[in-house]
């Protein structure tokens, strides 16, 4: 068996398509012993893959423009996608049969701070008529997912914003309410995918990974919500099985996982778009930069 080290940057459901591929044996099947890792602190996925720790990453097309933004290319090509959605959740404290995005101007905001994750918020607040500036001006940075649903179980803030099935487990438990998704403001957009150094993609193991994946991902997509939530229930071990079963099949719902693998062109444009809303690129920076086709 060949050895597969992957990693995310974060953990979450909405990585379900890498976590089946190890937990319903899509990656065996094609002769790896695969391993799952998240990101550690102060680290960064371009050293992991450029120093061979890691062979697969997940990452974003968006990762690659803050190394062509300081002049350099970037040590890693994203080749596959992971999510064709935005799979952060606003939940509320209390019950918002009427809510509307301007409400979030009210009260604090647990938010999940970072380069992407803010700016697809500021851009959906942009589409649905708010003011992102006011919501960060009093929002909340709690850490990551663990240290906010701890955060907020405490009765710090009033809106919580975060990815499945954290939201999900904080509504099971009755200490929050979903109001809205991200997704819904931006639509098909290129956010997670998964990226390896040009060497790795040149090598036999590439198409071998890559049809593994693409089973993964169309299984996570396409199978009973209950049946993905149980098997990959193990590495969610204080996630309740019906708040997986329901972040499973929301974005299910949400089409999160539907379509090729390969990075469409069009989605990466509405990346481009929510980027340069938030001015964190200086020019529209081409597809094959950063990203590169199916390895064959």
């Amino acid at each position: 068996m060949a050895r597969l080290n992957l990693m995310v940057y974060r953990h979450s459901a909405f990585y379900s398509p890498v976590i089946a591929g190890i937990a319903e044996g899509f990656f065996a099947a094609e002769g790896f012993q695969a391993s799952y890792h998240v990101m550690p602190a102060k680290s960064s996925v371009g050293e992991m893959l450029a120093s061979g720790a890691i062979d697969v990453s997940q990452t974003a097309v968006s990762a690659g423009w803050d190394f062509l933004e300081r002049g350099e290319r970037p040590p890693f090509l994203s080749f596959a996608q992971i999510n064709r959605r935005d799979g952060f959740f606003i939940a509320s404290r209390k019950p918002q049969p009427d809510f509307r995005w301007d409400m979030l101007h009210t009260g604090r905001v647990m938010f999940a701070h970072g380069r992407q994750p803010e700016a697809m918020l500021a851009y959906a607040l942009h589409r649905r008529h708010a003011r992102y500036a006011q919501i960060r001006k009093n929002g909340i940075d709690a850490g990551g997912p663990d240290a906010a649903m701890a955060a907020f179980r405490r009765g710090e803030g009033d809106w919580f914003h975060e990815q499945a099935p954290y939201p999900q487990q904080l509504e099971f438990e009755g200490k929050a309410h979903l109001v809205a998704s991200v997704d819904e403001a931006i639509g098909p957009v290129a956010f997670s995918s998964l990226a390896a150094t040009p060497a790795w993609l040149k090598k036999p193991d590439a198409p071998r990974f890559v049809r593994a994946y693409a089973k993964a991902r169309h299984w996570v997509g396409h199978a009973k919500p209950s049946a993905v939530a149980a098997a990959i229930q193990s590495f969610f071990p204080g996630i309740a099985p019906v708040a997986l079963t329901r972040a499973i099949e929301t974005y299910q719902s949400m089409g999160c996982w539907g379509g090729s693998i390969a990075i469409d062109p069009g989605h990466y444009k509405t990346a481009l778009d929510v980027f340069a809303h938030s001015k964190l690129i200086s020019c529209r920076h081409p597809f094959e930069t950063v990203a590169t086709a199916l390895p064959a």
